[in-house]
């Protein structure tokens, strides 16, 4: 097929052009910023940021694709210049959205049928969710209503090379080489699930052709649940070396802005992800555990990625001083 990427220059979305470009299909990439690209791939320069950017650089190549990975879209105005461009014209439109979507359920694993952050709803802690909803909402109401061949990806947490922050796997990294304890929220006993940016790259690629996902929303997930703790230990064992953990009572994490981790479920509580419909509908099934991920995130850390980072503890300092610990 001919596929049009968004993004595509990093972290999933460069997994997902080399693992397109594995399985036979012309690839072209729409962004601002340039990354690595397969051998024979295109890529059209765009900031889709800019009002009217995007029409203006698709405008002739309306024709051109089969189908199209939306991968940087976070509210129904990115949406919709796509939408009205390759109405009717395309095999495929694949949205990818997030766990941020689920409102917190205590019953668990979350299904795709779990209640999702209300669109109306305008508190802003929610705010990515809520625009992954709205832009949910537009996608698979124009499948119901006409046809158009979206599916849904709500992906979960992610680990694997090239972070584009530093303070998800590198800062993990860059402590527990330093011997510097990691703070957690509570005892950390909250359970998640994590997935490596390779599987969610492949389950991409493997829906082209399948029409039973169109006009479907998926859970994209790892198939191994660990507690918040057992990540920091997972982590420092693919390192080669042991963890030193410090909790943090939760009346004292609530309050820190930023929040001492990225995963919401160091205060929420527990979210695991259901795969059980994607791994039923779809030619596909997770390579990489927990540990295995973070192994493959840390050699890549090594070989290359330890330079890009910069990381300053200072707040972890003074919260250590503030708990009597060092």
């Amino acid at each position: 097929m001919r596929v049009l990427v968004t993004g595509g220059n990093r972290y999933i979305g460069q997994d997902l052009v080399f693992e397109l470009a594995k399985a036979g299909h012309a690839v072209t990439v729409i962004n601002s910023h340039e990354g690595p690209l397969p051998g024979g791939a295109r890529r059209i320069v765009c900031d889709r940021t800019q009002p009217g950017a995007l029409a203006a650089a698709l405008k002739d190549h309306r024709d051109a694709f089969d189908a199209v990975f939306d991968h940087t879209a976070y509210r129904p105005s990115d949406v919709a210049p796509l939408v009205e461009l390759f109405r009717g014209r395309i095999a495929h439109y694949v949205f990818t959205s997030s766990q941020a979507v689920y409102r917190r359920s205590y019953v668990q694993p979350l299904r795709e049928d779990f209640r999702r952050h209300a669109p109306d709803n305008t508190d802003p802690r929610t705010a990515y969710g809520v625009g992954k909803v709205q832009c949910e909402d537009l996608l698979l109401g124009l499948a119901g209503s006409e046809g158009f061949p979206a599916t849904v990806l709500r992906v979960g947490h992610t680990l694997g090379p090239r972070s584009p922050a530093a303070t998800r796997d590198p800062a993990f990294f860059a402590r527990i080489e330093a011997g510097r304890p990691i703070l957690i929220p509570g005892d950390g006993f909250a359970a998640m699930s994590l997935v490596h940016i390779n599987d969610v790259a492949r389950l991409m690629t493997a829906l082209l052709g399948n029409d039973k996902v169109k006009g479907e929303a998926y859970n994209v997930s790892g198939a191994e649940v660990t507690s918040i703790v057992g990540v920091v230990h997972l982590i420092a064992q693919a390192m080669g070396m042991k963890a030193r953990v410090v909790e943090v009572p939760p009346e004292i994490a609530r309050r820190q802005h930023p929040p001492l981790l990225h995963w919401g479920e160091g205060v929420a509580g527990t979210a695991l992800l259901s795969i059980e419909k994607a791994l039923r509908d779809i030619a596909w099934t997770p390579r990489f555990g927990i540990e295995s991920g973070y192994r493959d995130a840390y050699e890549w850390y090594v070989r290359e990625g330890r330079g890009r980072y910069q990381f300053d503890f200072s707040r972890d300092d003074a919260l250590l001083a503030q708990l009597g610990r060092s």
